[in-house]
């Protein structure tokens, strides 16, 4: 199992419904199974994820935020791991807001090397 805990991560691609951009930064944390991160930048004054990590190291989880013009966003995300030749993880998203428009969409966050 991938373990997550102590990881950070920024987008690299997002569909246009979407709010996360390059400037938001994704901190992560893991115990077990379970898996909890905090997020923030760009249009997001701050959001936070919660869910599960299955064996293969996939993610599912819910998220909710606050965005620039004080909107409580929320919605649930299904994230597919693959490990980059220089060993950061990039993660491959599929989402779909439960709030407002309930648009669905994909993006790519990527593990900031420190």
């Amino acid at each position: 199992m991938i373990n997550y805990h102590n990881r950070r991560f920024r987008s690299v691609s997002n569909s246009p419904t979407g709010e996360v951009s390059g400037e938001t930064v994704f901190q992560y944390f893991q115990q077990d199974n379970l898996v909890w991160a905090t997020y923030q930048g760009g249009s997001i004054r701050f959001g936070t994820l919660t869910g599960l990590v299955g064996p293969d190291g996939s993610l599912r989880f819910t998220y909710q935020h606050v965005n620039n013009q004080n909107e409580l966003m929320t919605g649930h995300c299904e994230s597919t791991p693959y490990q980059l030749p220089d060993g950061r993880l990039r993660l491959s998203e599929r989402w779909q807001w439960t709030s407002g428009t309930h648009a669905t969409g994909e993006s790519v966050i990527e593990e900031i090397a420190d």
